[in-house]
């Protein structure tokens, strides 16, 4: 089950605010501010990426008629 449209909406204008506080704390806070402020964009994005990923696995290990289950060219 993906990420609701709601919660991915918010997640991402959380990510615009954090963006926006990171160009503001590069030029006035102490490097370890930044450090952290980057790690939490990191960490919605991978959340928002990781998540459509286990969906299109999750759709193909369903499949349909005899690709059901094999990975064929999934990967290629």
């Amino acid at each position: 089950m993906s990420l609701s449209q709601s919660v991915e909406e918010s997640l991402k204008a959380a990510e615009a605010s954090l963006r926006n506080a990171l160009a503001y704390a590069a030029r006035q806070e102490k490097p370890f501010v930044s450090s952290t402020i980057s790690e939490m964009i990191c960490k919605i994005d991978s959340l928002i990426k990781t998540d459509a990923l286990i969906d299109k696995l999750e759709d193909h290990m369903k499949g349909n008629g005899e690709d059901k289950g094999s990975w064929g060219t999934f990967f290629r």
